[in-house]
């Protein structure tokens, strides 16, 4: 017997085939999402929802005559985005992703709906989360008329497998709209209409990870958050783990029962009773990368191909004899959500250490040192105290310095995920979760 987990993220769409025995990716497929619409507006950033939708069916299609003992499928895919649909569940827009800033410019009265939200309601909600985009559409007139309701992609796809008209959004999915109620585990409804949403457009919400309906005879679960999903995925001792994933972004995940609130850590719900305490930077593997087009730019300016210079960067940092000699790296360099508005900032800089290799691990050492203050925080807050380090994601996975300094800077030994698609993996674990074939606390002492 075999799942499904699939994964719609912002620039591949990942599908896995999992043994459900065994609990391992029997096959994958990664397909390029390449499905961003050029905008007006720089900072709208959107997707077209119907292409995304036919790349996943081609591929679901192909499993489905490949295999014929599919029990489940599992969703998931990029959170705080939304899409809207018709009433016959129909997308009537692009999906506007979590990339879209539009809720931080200074549209009203020189105020962003960010700051409008925190200022006059007192709930904090960050540019792209799905509520700040549909009330700046609302603000702004730009609501399709046809609209009924709005949804992330990953629940769009699971309503056109199963036919349904109405979205239903698991809590992991709402909370990472914002506006969202951890107690009451549903929309901040209140608020949401005094700011300006219809509340007949509120998707439906539900604490269960349940079967939304069946493709082909074969239940598919409500999707979970990306984060969510990529936790269940990765991480079997969810009593001793915390979870480091480092791709475009980074995030560090801690299983707690309670709910916990700080500076730079939000409480992401799991199931009804269990939740994750998260903290994110924006520039995670987007700082490494963003390290490699500069020195690539310059190489190609000098008359060098151009090429990627990741080996290069790799050479040059097993050359260096002397770490300690790393430049001092804050990576907030697209800002943080907490503050859009911050800077990075480099110091330490000697003639004696003006080196390439300096810098790179410093960018590196800034990595890691964004996330373990991030821990130190839950721990200080909560109490919490982990024994396990996992990392996940390929921004990590892929670089064996970084591996080595986040396992320094944490000061516990660092396991590498095996499964690389963790999300889709997990969605994969998700769908037997749906249909009673196993327990997320089965999954989470393996």
């Amino acid at each position: 017997m075999k799942s499904i987990g699939i994964d719609v993220g912002t620039t591949t769409i990942s599908i896995v085939v999992m043994d459900c025995g065994s609990f391992m990716a029997e096959r994958k497929y990664t397909i390029k999402n390449g499905c961003f619409l050029p905008s007006k507006n720089p900072e709208e950033r959107i997707q077209d929802a119907q292409v995304i939708l036919l790349r996943v069916r081609a591929v679901l299609d192909e499993i489905l005559t490949t295999y014929s003992d599919i029990a489940a499928i599992g969703l998931t895919g990029q959170m705080h985005g939304i899409v809207y649909t018709d009433r016959n569940g129909s997308a009537v827009s692009p999906l506007y992703t979590w990339q879209d800033g539009r809720g931080n410019l200074p549209d009203f009265d020189g105020r962003t709906l960010c700051a409008i939200l925190s200022e006059e309601y007192g709930v904090k909600a960050s540019k792209g989360y799905g509520m700040v985009t549909h009330l700046y559409n609302v603000k702004k007139g730009l609501v399709p008329a046809e609209a009924v309701s709005f949804c992330t992609v990953a629940d769009y796809l699971g309503m056109t497998l199963t036919g349904k008209s109405r979205p239903l959004l698991h809590i992991s999915q709402a909370a990472g709209m914002g506006l969202y109620d951890p107690v009451a585990k549903d929309f901040r409804r209140d608020i949401a209409e005094a700011a300006g949403v219809e509340l007949s457009m509120l998707p439906a919400v539900t604490p269960e990870i349940v079967p939304m309906g069946t493709f082909h005879g074969i239940p598919v679960s409500v999707s979970l958050g990306d984060n969510q999903a990529s936790y269940i995925g990765s991480v079997t001792d969810g009593e001793n783990a915390v979870l480091v994933n480092v791709g475009t972004g980074a995030q560090i995940s801690v299983l707690s029962d309670q709910y916990y609130e700080g500076y730079g850590i939000e409480s992401r719900p799991l199931t009804k009773d269990k939740f994750l305490l998260v903290g994110a930077t924006i520039c995670g593997g987007a700082a490494f990368a963003a390290l490699e087009s500069f020195f690539r730019e310059y190489a190609a300016a000098a008359g060098a191909p151009d090429v990627p210079q990741f080996e290069v960067m790799k050479r040059l940092l097993e050359q260096q004899t002397n770490q300690t000699e790393s430049w001092k790296v804050r990576t907030t360099f697209a800002g943080t959500r907490e503050n859009p508005n911050e800077t990075g900032m480099i110091e330490g800089i000697r003639t004696s250490n003006f080196h390439p290799a300096s810098i790179i691990r410093g960018v590196l050492n800034g990595i890691a040192q964004e996330l373990y203050d991030l821990y130190t925080a839950m721990q200080n807050g909560t109490g919490i105290a982990k024994s396990r380090l996992i990392a996940s994601g390929n921004g990590v996975r892929r670089n064996t310095a970084l591996q080595n300094i986040i396992q320094d800077r944490f000061g516990m030994p660092l396991e590498v995920e095996r499964n690389e698609e963790e999300a889709a993996f997990g969605a994969a674990i998700s769908s037997l979760i749906a249909v009673g074939a196993c327990s997320l606390e089965q999954r989470l002492s393996m």
